[in-house]
């Protein structure tokens, strides 16, 4: 009898720890397939996590906000409402401490910091890196780094983001309209 019940409180253990990580795929899934998509401007910088493989650093031209509140706190969680600007690049409409229904697409940010009291929040938003297989990651930064060199309106760079109910999935990294395999393909084509 004591068997049975071990040998339950196994299968009980092993379907949670399939259930968790499914569930955090499919809900990943859900914000690609079905959430609104934003285009953010980027600045790239590329370091390596030896836990987690080869990936682009993205920051964003989009990390400060006004904002009626002049008292944030390093670290602290706010939500980030957005709207898109007249060229189609995602833009701050507003920013909070609290989640309000606004009817906009809104991520969950960090404050990174504020301008003391300029009422002006600088903050980091969550989709920070895009992950590569190794050996494409070092020829992607590079190409990457050719093209944002200069910033100017010959080179767009920047991240396709989808969001939907506070959460947020990079999609891809783009140059001039084109993803950045592209450039890869085509460089290694030379």
């Amino acid at each position: 009898m004591k068997t049975i019940h071990i040998f339950i409180l196994f299968v009980i253990v092993a379907v949670i720890q399939l259930f968790v990580p499914a569930k955090m795929i499919l809900d990943r899934e859900d914000v690609l397939k079905t959430g609104t998509t934003y285009k953010f401007k980027t600045q790239p910088v590329d370091p390596s996590d030896p836990f987690r493989g080869k990936y682009i650093t993205l920051n964003y031209e989009m990390d400060s906000a006004k904002s009626n509140d002049s008292i944030w706190k390093r670290g602290e969680t706010i939500f980030v409402y957005l709207e898109n600007d007249s060229l189609g690049f995602a833009k701050v409409h507003s920013v909070s401490k609290e989640e309000k229904d606004i009817g906009r697409d809104h991520v969950e940010a960090k404050v990174r910091w504020n301008y003391g009291n300029s009422n002006t929040v600088n903050f980091e938003l969550p989709f920070d890196r895009f992950y590569m297989e190794e050996t494409k990651a070092t020829p992607a930064e590079d190409i990457y780094r050719k093209y944002n060199r200069r910033r100017d309106t010959l080179n767009q760079t920047y991240a396709l983001v989808a969001v939907k109910n506070g959460k947020a999935v990079l999609k891809d990294v783009y140059i001039n309209d084109k993803p950045i395999i592209y450039y890869l393909e085509k460089h290694n084509n030379h």
